[in-house]
């Protein structure tokens, strides 16, 4: 195929604009929530800011990257995180960063963002690169071109990862009740209409929070003994575990409690592997659907690593890698609708009267879909992120791991993760849909595949010049 015919204008996405599913009245009436992308108006997409009234109160849409820094990095003290939003993720993972807001809030960032330094991501990449080596020999006894579910695979190894990043040898032992958890969760996390409206929201709310309670109990147990076992040896391995028992408030020189260590591990530890483990299921995903790409893919990895495990060290030399990862994180961001804030007191954005109280939007499905800021939006392209094409471009014109002082603390960690597992598995293998069929989406909090992500796992051969280096 020539170059020219490999650049023309990709099929529309899955979730795009024009594939909404049905939305019935009975859907309305029982409250169903549909979801990013389906939840936001079309308008959105071309309009800088959008305004609609609702049964919940004004909700203000955010397109415009410039005003989405006003909300989110200018002002953020003016667009708090909206409460239903700070209750949602306490009832998920108790009193860790997403739950948290104000002096509690700052007290935790401040505290654990020394164990997300550059310094402590990079020791981090060793596990990161063994785990994924490890999961090469799964895929290798399998006859070639068998079929896997992709999403699930993913899981697994975002699971193995972190950990051991987190509790080193001891997390293995997590590992099933962390499935556990992750199979019956997400009936708790699919928020509706009547967690909104003031007249069910504190009942539903406490219900959910009693039954989420009974449902991390054996991971709480099992968390705490490891905290116990680790208090005061001066072998410990250093992990993140080892790390936040050691972690003192800058300001203060107080150290978490024990409950706050467990509430932090336990957030990072559901939020993180998810998280990483989507992205990673949507790059194989978007690769397999533009072979082009993964050809040049598959040359970069040849080239510069010929087969090796790759490295912290090796990243900075795979370029192209890393333009990959940016525009499948721009095309399906795993959390798709990042933030909901609510404006304090009345304000101005962009021309639209925003009232005191109003909910406002500020969505990475959208900023990185908007027809002003990316020309042909729906389309993959990864050279678009080549620093020649990215001149001008507004700094909240993407955000997949939000922005502002709530920014994702553990970004560089997850960047890091998915470009090691990418860089360490497309050396070996190439990865094809086992179905023309479409693929629809679920959005829960991330947004995943429906029924998960059938994939033909084919063994590749590295290029002739790659081997001949050797």
């Amino acid at each position: 195929m020539t170059e020219d015919a490999a650049r023309l204008p990709d099929p529309v996405l899955p979730g795009a604009l024009t594939d909404k599913p049905p939305f019935t009245f009975w859907d309305l009436i029982r409250g169903k929530r549909r979801g990013m992308p389906w939840s936001m108006p079309d308008e959105i997409y071309e309009q800088p800011v959008l305004l609609q009234k609702s049964l919940i109160g004004d909700i203000v849409y955010v397109g415009d990257p410039e005003l989405a820094k006003q909300v989110m990095i200018d002002r953020p003290a003016d667009y708090p995180k909206a409460e239903i939003e700070l209750r949602m993720f306490s009832a998920l993972f108790g009193q860790g960063l997403l739950g948290l807001d104000g002096e509690a809030w700052r007290k935790h960032r401040r505290t654990m963002a020394p164990a997300f330094d550059p310094r402590s991501v990079a020791g981090y990449a060793p596990a990161m690169a063994e785990s994924s080596e490890a999961f090469v020999q799964r895929w290798g006894n399998l006859e070639d071109g068998a079929v896997v579910e992709v999403s699930g695979d993913m899981t697994d190894l975002t699971l193995a990862i972190i950990a051991r990043t987190m509790f080193s040898g001891e997390g293995e032992a997590l590992e099933p009740v962390i499935k556990a958890i992750l199979d019956r969760a997400p009936q708790f996390s699919d928020f509706n209409l009547f967690d909104m409206l003031p007249g069910t929201r504190a009942i539903r709310m406490a219900e959910r929070e009693r039954r989420m309670q009974t449902l991390f109990a054996p991971l709480d147990e099992a968390v705490a003994a490891m905290i116990a076992r680790r208090e005061g040896r001066a072998d410990a391995p250093n992990d993140l575990l080892s790390r936040l028992i050691a972690a003192r408030d800058a300001e203060t020189g107080l150290a978490f409690t024990p409950r706050e260590v467990r509430d932090e591990l336990i957030t990072i530890f559901i939020a993180g592997h998810e998280t990483t483990a989507t992205a990673m299921t949507w790059i194989w995903y978007l690769l397999a659907r533009h072979p082009q790409e993964r050809a040049r893919l598959h040359e970069e990895l040849d080239r510069v690593l010929g087969g090796r495990r790759p490295t912290g060290a090796d990243l900075a030399d795979l370029p192209f890698a890393r333009r990959v990862v940016e525009e499948s994180l721009r095309l399906l961001p795993p959390t798709p609708g990042i933030s909901a804030r609510v404006a304090r007191r009345e304000d101005d954005l962009g021309g639209v009267k925003v009232r005191a109280g109003a909910y406002v939007v500020v969505a990475p499905w959208v900023l990185q879909r908007h027809r002003r800021t990316w020309p042909e939006a729906e389309r993959f392209d990864p050279d678009r992120w080549l620093p020649e094409r990215s001149e001008g471009r507004p700094r909240l014109a993407a955000m997949p791991f939000g922005a502002g002082p709530r920014v994702c603390i553990g970004q560089r960690l997850a960047e890091t993760e998915i470009q090691l597992i990418m860089a360490t598995l497309a050396q070996h293998y190439e990865l094809d849909l086992a179905s023309d069929a479409p693929v629809k989406l679920r959005h829960n909090v991330t947004i995943r595949p429906v029924g998960g992500l059938p994939m033909k796992v084919r063994r590749r051969e590295r290029a002739p010049a790659a081997v001949a280096a050797e």
